[in-house]
């Protein structure tokens, strides 16, 4: 049976990872590289040139204003008390395995509390969250509702359960119908307005849309979106339809590492774990280059304190 040659790829291995990432002097060079690969430019005043280097290579004084600066100020590194190294670590473990790994699995790979973890953690998925919101959807796009959760013993089932988180999946296919592009949002409800706020975000103006028949999914066309409505009458056998095969197959996967790495997910988190899984698929097609990457848009995020990040994302 021939190996499948995305799943089989290479990769970035431990031993590469810590022969380019292991210490903290090239880990300082990495993310000075990265945030200015030109040389290095004057935050203050914008004036180039080689920088004085004070006590570290890590801070950097301006030789025209004098303005002091490092290379984590500004990001979403910003005022870390952690050493680089293990920001670098976190960020192989999020990228370089399929399934998601919870911040209790974290902290015991990076030897920090339980905390810290998860500030690391969060701050990674929202670089993953703002990159990939920069980014349209193209060609022919298959789009469907789905939902996070399940019902509440004694409460109204179906649609309607309180412990339901609804979100929106759609999934771009290049000309032969293979999946390039995923994007997962969370939505207030399947209303008409929320599809095509939702739309207008994601998709490119000349992107065609395919859905079921649900009637919410008429907002895809109020955005100005060909659409094209697929009456696939529900149940099971639904599932099997050619036209939303794809999506059906990556819903699935999305739900099983979901369960399979976090047993449970806040709602107000949800997004992010929802971007976490579309960053990696996204990018499945060079592993090795995805550590460099997330960190490039790491360096590219502005800073993301604690009372920020742990408040819920507004729908």
């Amino acid at each position: 049976m021939a190996q499948n040659p995305i799943q089989f790829q290479k990769g970035l291995s431990l031993q590469e990872f810590m022969t380019h990432y292991g210490r903290e002097a090239l880990c300082v060079e990495a993310l000075e590289q990265w945030r200015w690969p030109q040389g290095f430019v004057c935050p203050s005043c914008g004036h180039g040139g080689v920088p004085v280097r004070l006590r570290t290579r890590a801070l950097l004084q301006c030789r025209h204003c004098h303005h002091q600066t490092s290379v984590t100020a500004g990001t979403i590194f910003e005022a870390t008390k952690l050493p680089l190294t293990t920001w670098f670590l976190a960020m192989f473990l999020l990228t370089q395995q399929k399934n998601g790994i919870s911040a209790l699995e974290l902290k015991r790979h990076l030897g920090v509390s339980y905390l810290t973890a998860w500030r690391v953690k969060h701050k990674l998925l929202q670089v993953m969250k703002e990159r990939d919101d920069q980014t349209r959807l193209k060609g022919v796009i298959e789009v469907d509702d789905a939902y996070w959760g399940g019902e509440r013993h004694g409460a109204k089932p179906g649609r309607g359960s309180p412990n339901k988180v609804a979100f929106i999946a759609a999934l771009s296919c290049n000309a032969e119908g293979h999946p390039i592009g995923l994007c997962l949002g969370k939505v207030a409800g399947f209303r008409s307005r929320e599809v095509e706020r939702f739309a207008k975000r994601h998709f490119d103006p000349n992107a065609i849309v395919l859905t079921d028949g649900l009637a919410c999914f008429r907002g895809v066309a109020s955005a100005g979106f060909e659409h094209q409505p697929v009456v696939t009458g529900g149940g099971y056998r639904s599932m099997a339809l050619p036209e939303f095969q794809w999506l059906n197959t990556v819903l699935g996967n999305v739900k099983n590492s979901l369960h399979g790495s976090y047993h449970q997910v806040s709602s107000k988190h949800l997004p992010r774990f929802l971007a976490e899984f579309c960053y990696r698929f996204n990018r499945r097609f060079d592993l090795a280059s995805m550590l460099p990457r997330l960190g490039w848009a790491a360096v590219r995020t502005p800073p993301m304190p604690h009372r920020l990040l742990k408040m819920a994302e507004a729908c």
